[in-house]
C-alpha cells in the first residue's frame, strides 16, 4: 500500500492539472469553423442567412447568431485580434471552403486570410464576427459595443451606437 504523503501529492499533482488544462482551454478560444446550416440557419447548408430581430433584418450564421462588424477593420481585413477576437470570434470557413448565401443574402460572400491563417468570411468586404455576450439566436447585444454594429443584408453594418459603458462593462475599446 502507498504512503498517505505519496497519495496526497499524486491527488494534488491530478488535480492541478486539471485546474490548468480547464484554464488553458477557457482562455484561448478559438474560430469555429462554419460547415454549413446548424439549428435555426435559416437555408440548409448556408454559412450566412438573414432573420428579423429587434434590430430589423440582420445577417446569421449557420447556427442562427446575430453577425457583427466591427468599424475599424479594413476591407477584408481584420483588426480584432488577441482578447478582441475571444469576444468576438471571427466567422471562419475550413480552409479552401467559400461561404454560401442563404435566404434574404443578396450582397458578396467572401473570404480573406487572417493573421493567424483561418479564412475569415466577410460580406461586402466587411469581416463578419460573432458575440460572446449572445446567448440565443435573435439576440442583438452586441450592437454598439466597442465599435461592433450588427451586420445588415441591405449593407455591411449599420452605423454603430456610441459605445456606452454599461453595454461594455466599462471596458475600453480595442
Amino acid at each position: 500500500m502507498a504512503a498517505p504523503r505519496t497519495i496526497a501529492v499524486s491527488l494534488s499533482v491530478g488535480i492541478l492539472g486539471l485546474i490548468l488544462a480547464a484554464c488553458t482551454s477557457a482562455a484561448t478560444p478559438t474560430p469555429s469553423a462554419v460547415t454549413g446550416g446548424g439549428a435555426g440557419s435559416g437555408a440548409s447548408g448556408s454559412t450566412v442567412s438573414t432573420a428579423s430581430t429587434s434590430k430589423g433584418t440582420v445577417l446569421v450564421g449557420p447556427n442562427g447568431m446575430t453577425l457583427y462588424t466591427y468599424g475599424k477593420d479594413g476591407m477584408n481585413s481584420s483588426a480584432c485580434t488577441g482578447g478582441c477576437a475571444s469576444s468576438w470570434p471571427p466567422l471562419t470557413v475550413p480552409a479552401g471552403q467559400q461561404p454560401t448565401a442563404g435566404s434574404g443574402v443578396s450582397g458578396t460572400l467572401a473570404t480573406f486570410a487572417r493573421a493567424d491563417g483561418t479564412a475569415q468570411v466577410s460580406y461586402n468586404g466587411h469581416p463578419l464576427y460573432t458575440w460572446v455576450g449572445d446567448k440565443a439566436a435573435g439576440d442583438v447585444t452586441g450592437d454598439g459595443v466597442n465599435g461592433f454594429a450588427v451586420a445588415t443584408a441591405s449593407g455591411a453594418g449599420a452605423a454603430p451606437a456610441a459605445p456606452s459603458p454599461s453595454a461594455s462593462g466599462g471596458k475600453p475599446g480595442y
